[in-house]
């Protein structure tokens, strides 16, 4: 938010105080998904730290749920932050700005998978309406494939 002038009045992005309101009260962690998924990926026996940068050079590009010894990183996309083909729909007011914003979400997203794939790790994508359990059972699937195939001399 950017006060601007000594009135105290708002020059923000949003296209009225209420949409305003309502944007800065979305969560960055923690939001009902992302605890869904945990809830399910843990339900499996998987441990994991959450909200954690993979690669110490990418600090602010931090992963939902990160296996460090196994290089697996699972990153949960919220449908209209990310663009997701199926449920995202560009907005009615300020169309421009959100366009602009969501396409820099996901060219962010793609160079991020680029980063730690040249890096070794592995990265899984959900979109926030996927069910969680099935998710959660891919997620397993690729733990147990990375265990498997993990070097023994670590």
């Amino acid at each position: 938010m950017l006060v601007d002038g000594h009135d105290g009045s708002v020059n923000s992005w949003a296209s009225s105080d209420a949409v305003r309101r309502s944007m800065m009260s979305n969560r960055r962690k923690d939001t009902r998904p992302e605890l869904a998924l945990r809830r399910e990926v843990h339900r499996l026996g998987l441990r994991y730290f959450v909200d954690r940068a993979p690669l110490s050079k990418m600090r602010r590009r931090r992963a939902d749920l990160v296996f460090p010894r196994l290089k697996v990183a699972v990153y949960l996309d919220g449908c209209f932050w990310h663009g997701c083909p199926e449920h995202h729909s560009v907005s009615k007011t300020n169309a421009e700005f959100w366009a602009t914003k969501v396409a820099n979400n996901r060219a962010r997203d793609e160079d991020t998978n680029r980063r730690l794939e040249e890096a070794g790790w592995t990265v899984i994508r959900v979109w926030e309406h996927e069910d969680p359990a099935v998710a959660a059972a891919e997620i397993k699937a690729v733990v147990e494939k990375a265990k498997r195939y993990r070097p023994k001399n670590r």
